[in-house]
């Protein structure tokens, strides 16, 4: 009881045999994750773990991407096979669908049960640890690009790019100068277009 409650954070590249990959970022063959794993003493632990997890996803979505969020409850059909529930941040695209962006689950105690995963007590006791899973993907990359991009490109959030564009000319002779230059006020002129 004393080694609880035990934490994992990984990332790690998954493979998913789909046979289409419809959408850069959004579902693809392979792709970054993030995942993580705990155990608890209580459900009560595992609950508060569930919430927080959902908290950080929502607020990365928020805060650093820009994008607003739903945080709420899967639905039974929608939840995470053998979770007791599962939660989730979605997003509205601009196509109108909604986009999940983060998942959070209850395990409970079905996968100690499955693995023969328990702790002693502080009584001396064997149980079975409560447990939880939650994790984000590249996806998020591909709700960025959707939400904040258009026909003329994609300008990225302020928190996640400070400076939206810095030129800095090199050129050698007086050809190279104006040809810099040309393209700078070009650059500039798209840009000026673009607000």
């Amino acid at each position: 009881h004393r080694d609880l409650p035990f934490k994992v954070n990984q990332w790690c590249n998954v493979m998913r045999w789909d046979t289409k990959t419809l959408k850069p970022f959004f579902r693809t063959r392979e792709f970054l994750w993030q995942e993580g794993h705990t155990a608890h003493a209580t459900r009560e632990e595992a609950v508060s773990q569930v919430g927080r997890a959902l908290g950080w996803y929502k607020e990365c979505y928020e805060q650093l991407l820009a994008i607003p969020v739903l945080a709420g409850v899967k639905s039974d059909s929608e939840k995470f096979p053998g979770a007791e529930y599962t939660t989730t941040v979605e997003a509205l695209m601009p196509d109108g669908k909604a986009l999940q962006g983060g998942t959070s689950h209850l395990l409970g105690q079905h996968f100690a049960k499955m693995f023969n995963i328990k702790y002693k007590t502080a009584d001396e006791k064997e149980d079975f640890v409560w447990t939880t899973s939650w994790g984000v993907s590249t996806r998020m990359i591909g709700a960025l690009v959707a939400v904040h991009s258009d026909d003329k490109g994609l300008v990225l959030p302020p928190r996640i790019a400070p400076l939206q564009c810095v030129i800095v000319p090199i050129f050698y002779n007086e050809e190279e100068r104006k040809m810099a230059l040309f393209n700078i006020t070009k650059i500039k002129a798209e840009l000026e277009a673009r607000r």
